[in-house]
């Protein structure tokens, strides 16, 4: 690339290229960059002219990068992660005089458990920091974090290695919630738990839940009547109808109010842990680990 054409180039335009690669989607991609998509198409079509080739080329509902963009995005991304870390080292965090928002993945279900206690933390720290709280997609964990999409993510414990760095936070066992008139009102056998209707949170359409891994660890078998998004929706549900919820008690007790009741599991099961997630990129970015620091000392 001559000396004419890297001098188009700054620092903005590879963090959209960066975004765009990884979400292969415009209008997610200015979400994910607090940016208009007027903003993000003129930003690519100053990519393009830079470095004359189309980058991304659409399919369907996807941006789908070209043979050229293949090749180059690896050292691209590579080097925007050495500059960031460089940047990381370069001066300390001072929690009571920076101005920094922190975002954090977090499953919708954890949400109330950990995100009211760090923004009471957070105001009393500075005003100066703010958070903002992302959906968090498992599959795309490490994209998510990688590319700046997250600071940290706190989810169930996954088997995930290497760029991704966890701890555990939380170790919590399996219970049941349902209404307080319900006809498993007592002490709940494990026939009662295989026989009874039940009700599960996902936001896939279909697939295996985190409960149901353990359960079919123990060959348990449920029968799902309703799969729904939220547990908002789900405890409405449960007011109205005679189902099962499974979930972790930190959640159940959440969820809890006068018309509804907590039951232990009628059988054994392997307790649910719940964990930090964050990319070794971060290893030296004072304010994440600052941030780290504060959720693990939340959780204790």
């Amino acid at each position: 690339m001559s000396d004419k054409r890297i001098q188009k180039l700054d620092l903005n335009l590879l963090r959209i290229f960066e975004a765009m690669y990884f979400e292969r989607n415009m209008t997610r991609t200015a979400e994910t960059l607090y940016l208009t998509p007027s903003a993000v198409s003129h930003a690519m079509k100053r990519l393009r002219d830079a470095l004359q080739d189309p980058l991304f080329e659409r399919q369907g509902s996807k941006m789908e990068p070209t043979s050229a963009c293949l090749r180059i995005a690896p050292q691209i991304l590579e080097n925007l992660n050495s500059l960031r870390k460089s940047l990381q080292q370069f001066s300390a965090f001072d929690p009571k005089k920076a101005e920094q928002q922190f975002t954090l993945a977090v499953h919708d279900a954890l949400e109330p458990l950990y995100v009211p206690a760090l923004f009471r933390l957070l105001a009393q720290t500075s005003e100066g920091l703010g958070l903002s709280c992302i959906k968090l997609e498992r599959q795309q964990l490490q994209r998510q974090l990688g590319s700046g999409q997250a600071d940290l993510a706190i989810d169930v414990a996954m088997p995930l290695q290497r760029p991704i760095n966890h701890c555990r936070l939380a170790s919590d066992r399996f219970v049941i919630l349902m209404k307080k008139d319900s006809q498993f009102d007592g002490q709940l056998t494990r026939r009662d738990y295989t026989e009874a209707r039940h009700l599960t949170v996902s936001n896939r359409p279909t697939g295996r839940v985190i409960e149901d891994i353990t359960l079919q660890q123990q060959s348990i078998n449920r029968k799902i009547a309703i799969r729904c998004q939220s547990y908002h929706t789900a405890k409405a549900i449960l007011k109205d109808q005679d189902f099962l919820l499974t979930v972790p008690e930190l959640i159940g007790r959440s969820l809890l109010d006068e018309e509804l009741q907590i039951q232990a599991m009628p059988f054994d099961v392997p307790n649910i842990d719940i964990h930090l997630y964050w990319h070794e990129n971060a290893a030296n970015d004072s304010a994440i680990n600052w941030l780290k620091d504060k959720i693990i000392g939340l959780s204790q």
